[in-house]
């Protein structure tokens, strides 16, 4: 099982330089992505302009949103232009994971309907596709490599059906290693359903603090305060030490996860570090 790491672009006030630090450690110490999370209406980094910094920071771990609330951007055409521009910045390491998205206030903010986000994120990974191919002359630029992996996030059969259409790639928005095989043979049957011969890169994230527990547990319930309680059950599972960093991948590569993304809750570069110590070793 692989395993990446997030930006923490979505720690309120983390500087610009320990945001390219945390980049440059990860691709340093062997990570396989370079994940960033989305959100609007937040103390948060634009999360297509840290993919920029990232590609520029780096030279060879995949960059990825993991995921991206797409159809909360007005502009498809420009959207598809800011995606292969940093796919062409990083040299073709570009992963674009999107999903529906659940906070209703990143779309009104933006003047987009949320009450049919999921039909607007349809119709827009088809054109993101379209103009991605020049097959119209397209935006400019072309993806690096011809085309840019679409990976798609959520536990709903419509996230899953989308996963199936559009994606080369499933994501599990968090939860624990004993769900995960269930999740897992969802993916596989929407996939056959939609006549997918191939199986679907099985991801999955989790959030980590080491040595850390307050303060990551202050911010995710903050960060997740839209959704109430179940903040706090985040929090509780917030993983903080070394021993919960190696129980946890042991469980989801037995799960069938192909690739663990742990997801930074503070902003201090020497995260990297602990985590590749504890998850890498």
């Amino acid at each position: 099982m692989d395993i990446g790491i997030g930006l923490p672009t979505t720690v309120p006030g983390t500087p610009g330089a320990d945001l390219v630090e945390f980049a440059r450690r990860a691709d340093e110490r062997g990570f396989s992505t370079l994940a960033v999370l989305d959100r609007f209406v937040y103390d948060s980094y634009d999360s297509i302009v840290a993919l920029a910094a990232a590609a520029t920071a780096t030279k060879r771990i995949r960059i990825a949103a993991t995921v991206l609330l797409a159809a909360y951007r007005p502009g498809i055409a420009e959207l598809a232009k800011q995606l292969a521009s940093v796919d062409r910045l990083s040299g073709g390491r570009l992963a674009v994971g999107v999903s529906a998205g659940g906070r209703e206030d990143d779309f009104k903010v933006n003047g987009t309907r949320y009450s049919n986000r999921g039909r607007r994120l349809d119709a827009l990974l088809e054109e993101l596709t379209h103009i991605w191919s020049g097959a119209d002359g397209g935006t400019g630029p072309r993806p690096e490599r011809g085309e840019i992996p679409l990976w798609v996030g959520g536990h709903s059969e419509a996230a899953l059906r989308r996963a199936a259409r559009s994606g080369s790639a499933w994501i599990s928005p968090g939860g624990t290693a004993a769900r995960y095989p269930d999740l897992v043979a969802r993916a596989e049957a929407a996939f056959a359903e939609a006549g997918r011969t191939e199986r679907p890169h099985m991801v999955s994230l989790a959030y980590f603090a080491l040595g850390e527990q307050a303060r990551g547990g202050d911010y995710l319930r903050d960060y997740y305060s839209y959704i109430g309680q179940k903040a706090d059950m985040l929090a509780r599972g917030l993983l903080s030490t070394k021993e919960q960093i190696h129980e946890t991948v042991a469980g989801f590569a037995e799960a069938g996860c192909d690739e663990l993304l742990f997801i930074p809750c503070t902003a201090d570069p020497a995260q990297v570090d602990l985590l590749a110590e504890a998850a890498l070793a």
